[in-house]
């Protein structure tokens, strides 16, 4: 575990640059955040970033994978995808990233505000 807290204050560190970011554990992995939105997710020391239609293709024209995790028989992708690895060894280039996947958080966020609430 301590090499997973390394990496959390690592990142949690290079992602200053994006603003007062902030790590919180759960669900096994770390949240990453920033004003109160998740825009990454970490697990098994790899940061997976926030995606959405607008930027889903650019991680995906790299070869990137998204976070998965099995759910009975299945695997359940979320809306999360690996970064790539040179941005964790260039700072400018994490935070570009990560300023997408901010990004994409807030663009996630106003759609889910404008849907009408389900009824139960």
């Amino acid at each position: 575990m301590a090499s997973d807290s390394a990496f959390i204050d690592y990142l949690i560190d290079q992602l200053q640059w994006l603003g007062p970011v902030t790590g919180r554990r759960m669900f096994g992995g770390y949240g990453v955040f920033l004003e109160g939105l998740m825009f990454g997710v970490v697990f098994g020391n790899t940061l997976y970033l926030k995606v959405d239609k607008d930027s889903q293709a650019d991680f995906e024209a790299l070869g990137l994978p998204p976070f998965t995790y099995p759910r009975g028989n299945k695997e359940i992708a979320l809306s999360y995808y690996q970064t790539p690895d040179e941005a964790l060894d260039d700072t400018d280039m994490l935070v570009t990233w990560a300023n997408r996947a901010y990004a994409a958080a807030i663009r996630c966020a106003a759609e889910k505000s404008k849907k009408p609430a389900r009824r139960v």
